[in-house]
């Protein structure tokens, strides 16, 4: 169906439920549209308050995103029932009439990218209204090599979340400014990256970036990556930008948190012919054995702690501490998923 027959029959249902009478406060009239996804048909309805909405079918178990709320564009999870079915929705409602036609056009590209993507209709809703946003970003400064392979690091981990839970960037807290890479307040990991042939020596920024969080756990990663160019062995770096891009639900939400890490899709080709091979791997426990400094042990210790801006060097080379083994790996991106949701 062509935009122009999606833009006739939406707007003949709004105008058909429109004349219906008025429905209960809590209670919407509801039209299914011709435009079927994994997870049933489309709809469009209208509230007590004359608000048209569009309802896009999703799983009752998955994550709607919060915002736009008003005043002019307000989603939310919307369960309907019936005496035969139930059917969760991501529910986009127009709150202003004077908006209706706008509203139309909005509503035509989410039925069109729904049948675009069917298996993932809520993906193609947060396509189009990031689209209409518009958001202009300035352009920043190109990412170092070490810039780079730290962001490398952190993608590579968050892929592995997100191949559990798509909605796992939520814990990505990195880019937001938080002191540990990854956190869901009981526990925390923290990535660090280097392209050093010889030695594992993390440069740790802060008395607080080894403290675990609360009551909670806390684990270092460390990556050693080789560069290896244009046509070498490995992975591209704007290729797992990509897969992170296809395996998560919410691609505005992580284009945001990427912008903020310093890289945007825009400046894809500068970084082309950047690929990593993954040399090594460690997972280890941040615990009362592991090297490092923090605030709360040097004030356990009796040290006032009256210094700031501090970063230091520890040396993780030898057999000591030891790493996780993959079991444990594995509980431990167990227990960020688990407490994410």
């Amino acid at each position: 169906m062509n935009d122009d027959a999606l833009r006739r029959l939406v707007e003949e249902s709004w105008t058909a439920l429109e004349a219906e009478q008025v429905t209960g406060a809590r209670r919407l009239r509801v039209s299914q549209l011709p435009v079927v996804v994994d997870h049933g048909p489309l709809a469009v309805a209208v509230d007590h308050d004359g608000h048209r909405h569009v309802l896009v079918p999703t799983h009752a178990h998955s994550k709607v995103r919060s915002g736009p709320d008003g005043p002019v564009l307000r989603l939310r999870k919307r369960a309907l029932e019936d005496e035969e079915t139930y059917q969760t929705y991501a529910d986009l409602a127009c709150l202003q009439k004077d908006f209706s036609d706008l509203f139309t056009e909005l509503c035509v590209d989410v039925l069109g990218a729904a049948e675009e993507l069917p298996e993932h209709p809520v993906k193609a809703l947060y396509r189009v209204l990031d689209r209409w946003k518009a958001l202009f970003r300035t352009q920043g400064m190109p990412l170092d090599p070490e810039q780079l392979a730290g962001l490398f690091g952190e993608l590579t981990v968050l892929n592995r979340l997100l191949e559990r839970d798509s909605s796992a960037h939520r814990v990505w807290r990195g880019p937001e400014g938080h002191r540990h890479d990854y956190s869901t307040g009981t526990t925390a990991v923290e990535v660090k990256s280097s392209t050093a042939d010889e030695g594992r020596r993390p440069r740790i920024h802060g008395l607080d970036q080894l403290e675990a969080p609360e009551g909670g756990t806390l684990c270092l990663v460390w990556f050693r990556l080789q560069s290896t160019g244009a046509n070498g062995p490995g992975i591209a770096f704007v290729e797992l930008v990509e897969r992170t891009l296809q395996l998560c639900d919410d691609e505005g939400a992580l284009l945001a948190l990427l912008a903020r890490a310093g890289y945007r899709p825009a400046d894809g080709d500068r970084y082309r012919d950047v690929r990593f091979v993954i040399g090594e791997e460690r997972w280890y426990r941040v615990d009362p054995g592991f090297p490092g400094l923090s605030g709360r042990a040097l004030t356990a210790a009796g040290v006032p702690v009256s210094v700031m801006d501090v970063e230091y060097t520890i040396d993780l080379s030898g057999e000591t501490p030891s790493p996780l083994t993959p079991c444990q790996v594995s509980q431990v991106i167990h227990s960020l998923i688990q407490e994410s949701v």
